[in-house]
């Protein structure tokens, strides 16, 4: 079978496999609903539109929007090692809403989730701006800086919540979790999807932003420009999962590299299928989280966590086994 013939069998089994992981997800709860009651039974609907619905979308709009924010970060910091959790994004939000928390105690989650992502915007930028002047034949310089910027950042934020007494909930900031996901708490997850969707307008501009200042420049993009915009794409992406559900790991650099490694480096055809795995990503370590300890649930970004580090490490060394 040739590879172009390949391609559209791969997507549909994406897509196939996205649809049975919706499906097992609205079919799993600790309440006994069947799909089938929901022709005749008005208290499973109930149930259904107040808890398992909400939650299923929350799943997939967090793990589109986390995917392509993954993939439009390694395109501003040209380097395919990085995500919104190891570059600084997801703690500078965290920190933003800490910050909302302890001057606003009465603001509102739109209002919160406002000031966590102007910290998200100014955290990232302070990363980019170091790691694009890291040497360019070091490429692992950049995702090791932002471990240790990623790491004081959070240090920092966890030590002003402890003086505080709320290291509860920055817990809760930083632990990506869909238990309290109901009807009313997740819609602010939809604007991830209208910058998934801006995402895919820009996706030609962001391609040719990957190749550098100087080609970019040269090929009439406005690189600054364009630079913004992709900042703003990550940084709202990354507060609104963080303030809604909590920071999940790992699904910004897994589903972006998986995508990549099959389609190229074009973010218009890459866009489209990085959103697809990384939704499949969050909700089938969603439904592990449910089902390992069933009734009891694992948040989802410890189960992230651990299948994201292996086939991140799969990854890492199959390319070098490519030599």
């Amino acid at each position: 079978m040739t590879a172009a013939a390949a391609r559209p069998l791969g997507a549909g089994a994406a897509a196939t496999i996205l649809i049975l992981l919706i499906a097992a997800s609205l079919a799993v709860g600790v309440g006994d609903v069947r799909l089938h009651q929901l022709t005749s039974d008005a208290e499973a609907w109930r149930l259904m539109l107040a808890s398992r619905l909400p939650r299923t979308l929350a799943a997939l709009l967090a793990g589109a929007g986390l995917g392509v924010a993954g993939l439009v970060m390694q395109a501003l910091a040209r380097n395919r090692f990085v995500e919104p959790t190891t570059a600084g994004t997801d703690q500078s939000a965290a920190a933003g809403v800490l910050v909302a928390t302890l001057l606003f105690p009465a603001a509102s989650l739109p209002a919160k989730t406002l000031i966590a992502s102007g910290a998200a915007l100014a955290g990232t930028s302070l990363f980019l701006s170091v790691a694009h002047r890291l040497p360019p034949n070091q490429p692992f310089l950049v995702p090791l800086f932002g471990l240790v910027y990623a790491a004081v950042l959070g240090s920092a934020t966890a030590f002003v919540a402890w003086r505080m007494d709320l290291i509860q909930f920055y817990e809760i900031w930083t632990r990506g979790e869909f238990s309290g996901v109901l009807r009313g708490r997740y819609e602010l997850l939809w604007i991830s999807a209208a910058m998934v969707a801006l995402a895919f307008w820009a996706a030609d501009r962001l391609t040719i932003l990957s190749l550098g200042r100087d080609v970019s420049v040269a090929l009439g993009l406005d690189y600054e420009g364009m630079m913004r915009l992709g900042l703003v794409i990550v940084s709202v992406i990354s507060a609104l999962t963080v303030v809604v559900v909590g920071a999940i790991p790992f699904v910004g650099l897994v589903a972006p590299n998986l995508v990549t490694r099959a389609l190229g480096d074009d973010l218009r055809r890459a866009a489209p299928w990085t959103a697809v795995v990384g939704a499949s990503l969050t909700l089938a370590c969603d439904l592990i989280g449910r089902l390992v300890r069933f009734p009891y649930e694992i948040p989802v970004g410890v189960v992230v966590g651990i299948v994201g580090a292996a086939l991140f490490l799969w990854l890492l060394f199959g390319r070098r086994a490519r030599g």
